[in-house]
């Protein structure tokens, strides 16, 4: 939220600086995180002074350029040359000095020592427009005789001054201090314990009156009082909607609003000023000429202010009139019931929703206003008729017209402040040390919090009654906490003791053991760990067989439908990672992450024999490699990643796990989001994970262009399957391995792991290992052929294999391979 400092000090009267007022709300609880300067001039003026014009010639090379010599308040005076209508001897003028910087819109330009027309000119004399203090491009500025003297800056002619822009980070609880009223509140608590009590004002309301009570205004019937808790209203004829003053436009710009007219800035000013939303309708818009809260039918098409047609929800509150609805209540207003410049009499609207009703209503449409961000965290209901009437007293002064019929507030059930009791020696328990009680009193009047009775229980005990605009201050621990606030964090003694039990598995969690050492293998491999939300968007699973939509966690109140359900897969939220590092020149990526995944079961049945969970969830690891695996250098060229990197990554994972390559299988299988893709399950046929190539139209709907690779593993099932083994420790063998090739022309749609699994099968025993190092496809074999060069280790743990015993065994896989896989021995 960004709180002006000019504006601010409209509402208490503080020397603090820009920078001390940061450290000071920072250290109530109003983190600032940044200061920004803002120009009520773009450049400020700088290099811009007033000049005299001694002399002022015709141009003799131009029809309409003047030759002029100017005072700038210089040992000598400048030779000018003006092309302005107006310019003459013995004016006063705005002068841009050589090196000066102008502007216009985006565009920037620098005033420099030029020849125009064979004449040298050492400055420019200005318009209006061309230094930002007015519109008009007609001709130059001519100021008053004598209105300042040759060399005096514009800066301080026109009196510019600086504007300090605090970016403050609001917790959820703290909406009381959405304003600059709010900060100012605050403030003047934290100057009345640290420094100097310093009073709150804000502008009066006395003047309000009703101007023509005989004249009737737009009526008010809310029929939904649970989702309206408050509704106040006035009618104000005779009004001009036009562009707002300069004061008001720079308080919003300030804070980085776009003005748009008078009527509408002034809700602009009251909401960022005071924290209370409101809206203007254009009563001619308003059929029936009577306003109606309730609730529309399921179904109802409604169209928004950004032009945008939605669907209602039966629980959607809605602002009606005796025909049609005109606004969602509490989060953003019709496209034909807006004020325009054909205005010329509008309904001003001051009420409090309820927080839920609005929450779900802006949730369901993926809408989120300024409105809507105050009404769902608690308005104040009892500042309703002060907003509104500090609206209508400055919408007669900024638009003209008058006040009539009477002020509608439907207040049905009216909110007291609410009462908390509170002792002293509670909060010197909460705290670790005692509070002066006087200070913690003055602490409590500057809060606005008010002592209703006393006691001398506890150390003395205060019955208090808590703002109504402190809606996240219910008990006392709340009120403490506030109390410490103000009081200062840092004047909390540390003790130079700490008392602490302390406590020692003995057993290491297995699982996070392992979780642990994988995360150290694959970092050490140059791999980045991330961690991607738990929720993503229902689009990305629309074509996804294997994620069917249905299957999808949906949430009842998304933040918006980017983030509607729980993810099925870690693929999206990796892809997108990708994409963010892509997009900002870093396209070599090799990342991992161990997430969760939620599925919920749509044929879910409860039942006494067989109960059926309706919602399951599941742990996941997840691999994704991206551009090049090696970075070139002097002596290598680039290498670009390929699947089978990510396969060998997979392989290593498991390897360090202590699954073997006995122990599993890959096999090609049909993925909807993957191409080349490989299940990877246990040879008993339970699934392990899915690794391949991501599909360019799965990785473009994250924003991915270029190829990628993708696997995920069920953590869940591998670390089941490592943890029930045994490990066993074998001495190392004292015979040597041998090794034995063969070459082989088999058909093209036979694959590497076809021809492992028959050869593992083949010989259980003695086969250590089997390994594909040569591939062959071209000219010299038969059409459909390709040839494949493996080689295998066998090894005896106890005996020397003999040649003999050896040629039995290739036999047998020969024969097997040629049996099942119709290979030929080349």
């Amino acid at each position: 939220m960004n709180i002006s400092y000019k504006w601010l000090k409209e509402y208490i009267d503080t020397a603090l600086t820009p920078e001390e007022l940061s450290a000071a709300l920072t250290s109530i609880g109003l983190e600032t995180g940044g200061i920004e300067r803002v120009e009520s001039v773009r450049g400020g003026l700088r290099g811009i002074v007033i000049g005299k014009v001694l002399t002022c010639e015709e141009h003799p090379n131009s029809d309409h350029l003047h030759i002029t010599t100017v005072d700038l308040g210089l040992a000598e005076p400048v030779q000018i040359v003006c092309g302005a209508p107006n310019v003459a001897a013995g004016q006063t003028v705005v002068v841009a000095t050589v090196g000066t910087t102008l502007y216009d819109g985006d565009k920037e330009f620098q005033i420099k020592k030029s020849k125009i027309r064979g004449v040298e000119s050492f400055g420019m004399i200005c318009a209006e427009d061309e230094i930002g203090v007015g519109t008009s491009h007609d001709g130059i500025i001519v100021l008053a005789d004598g209105a300042a003297a040759p060399g005096t800056p514009a800066a301080d002619y026109y009196q510019l001054s600086d504007d300090y822009v605090l970016e403050v980070d609001l917790t959820p609880n703290r909406i009381d201090a959405a304003s600059h009223y709010g900060v100012a509140r605050d403030l003047s608590a934290y100057l009345a314990c640290h420094s100097t009590a310093t009073p709150l004002h804000r502008p009066s309301v006395e003047a309000f009156a009703i101007d023509d009570p005989s004249r009737p205004g737009v009526g008010v019937r809310v029929e939904n009082e649970q989702a309206c808790l408050r509704y106040a209203g006035v009618t104000i004829e005779g009004v001009t909607v036009k562009e707002s003053p300069d004061w008001l436009k720079e308080r919003l710009t300030a804070i980085g609003m776009h003005p748009i007219n008078n009527i509408v800035d002034i809700t602009n000013y009251i909401l960022h000023g005071i924290g209370h939303p409101l809206h203007c309708f254009d009563r001619a818009k308003i059929a029936g000429d009577t306003i109606v809260v309730r609730n529309c039918a399921s179904g109802t098409k409604f169209t928004t202010l950004d032009g945008v047609e939605r669907t209602l929800d039966a629980a959607d509150l809605m602002i009606c009139n005796e025909r049609e609805p005109m606004c969602i209540a509490g989060v953003f207003g019709g496209l034909d019931s807006g004020v325009t410049e054909a205005t010329t009499s509008v309904f001003i609207e001051s009420a409090c929703f309820h927080p839920t009703s609005v929450r779900k209503t802006a949730r369901r449409h993926g809408l989120s206003t300024d409105a809507s961000f105050r009404y769902e965290r608690g308005v104040d209901p009892n500042g309703c008729m002060y907003a509104l009437q500090l609206a209508a007293l400055l919408v007669k002064e900024l638009a003209g017209g008058r006040i009539v019929g009477s002020v509608h507030d439907v207040y049905p059930s009216p909110v007291a402040p609410y009462p908390v009791e509170l002792s002293y020696n509670q909060i010197d328990r909460l705290l670790g040390q005692p509070i002066p009680h006087d200070a913690v009193d003055a602490i409590l009047d500057s809060l606005e919090i008010s002592v209703t009775s006393r006691s001398d229980a506890d150390g003395g005990t205060m019955q208090i009654a808590v703002p109504t605009y402190r809606v996240d201050v219910r008990r006392a621990c709340d009120v403490i906490e506030d109390i410490l606030r103000i009081y200062g964090y840092n004047n909390i003694a540390m003790t130079t003791v700490l008392h602490a039990s302390l406590s020692f598995k003995t057993d290491i969690d297995a699982a996070d053991d392992l979780r642990r050492t994988i995360a150290n293998q694959l970092t050490a491999m140059g791999f980045d760990e991330i961690l991607n939300n738990s929720l993503t968007a229902e689009a990305y699973y629309a074509d996804i067989a294997e994620y069917p939509t249905d299957h999808c966690v949906k949430l009842l109140n998304p933040l918006s439908q980017d983030l509607n359900v729980m993810r099925q897969t870690l693929l999206f939220g990796g892809l997108e990672s990708m994409a963010h590092n892509v997009n900002r020149k870093a396209s070599d990526l090799a990342m991992y992450e161990f997430g969760n995944v939620y599925f919920r079961n749509p044929q879910a049945e409860i039942t006494e024999q067989k109960p059926l969970a309706p919602f399951s969830e599941g742990s996941r690891l997840a691999l994704w490699m991206t551009g090049n695996s090696c970075s070139g250098n002097w002596s290598r060229a680039a290498e670009e990643a390929t699947f089978y990197d990510l396969k060998a990554v997979v392989a290593g994972v498991l390897t360090r796990l202590g699954v073997s390559d006995k122990e599993i299988t890959l096999t090609r299988s049909a993925v909807s989001y993957l191409s080349a893709a490989m299940d990877i399950a246990t040879r008993s046929g339970k699934r392990l994970g899915v690794m391949g190539i991501v599909k360019p139209e799965v990785a473009k709907l994250c924003g991915l262009k270029q190829q990628s690779y993708y696997a995920e593993l069920d953590w869940a099932a591998l670390t089941a399957l490592v943890l029930k083994r045994e490990v066993k420790y074998a001495a190392l063998p004292k015979t040597q391995p041998v090794k034995r090739d063969l070459s082989l022309l088999i058909d093209k749609t036979v694959t590497f792991a076809d021809v492992e699994r028959v050869v593992r099968e083949s010989e259980r025993r003695l086969l250590r290992s089997v390994s594909l190092f040569d591939v062959y496809e071209g000219k010299n074999l038969p059409e459909g052929k390709k040839s494949y060069a493996i080689t295998m280790t066998l090894q005896d743990d106890e005996k020397t294999l003999q040649e003999k015993y050896i040629d039995q065994v290739m036999a047998k896989i020969i024969t097997n391979l040629q049996k099942q896989l119709h290979a030929e021995l080349r």
